[in-house]
């Protein structure tokens, strides 16, 4: 078995649908840029609201990935 290194980067997803799409949106758009992703933490959750509604939904996500040779 080899030993693996990990890095962690913060990205904050957000949408107006739900806290699943901005996780999958931040989750999407990191993989863009980062290869070998392979976990991710909700560290924060937060919101907007207007009219007594939740108007917009922000998440604050550290993602994990193995760093190569």
């Amino acid at each position: 078995m080899s030993d693996h290194i990990y890095k962690i980067v913060e990205v904050v997803g957000s949408s107006s649908t739900s806290i699943e799409d901005a996780i999958e949106g931040a989750i999407a758009r990191a993989s863009k840029t980062v290869r070998d992703i392979g976990w991710f933490e909700v560290t924060e959750t937060r919101g907007h609201v207007a009219g007594g509604k939740v108007a917009h939904y922000q998440v604050t996500l550290r993602i994990g990935f193995t760093l190569r040779d």
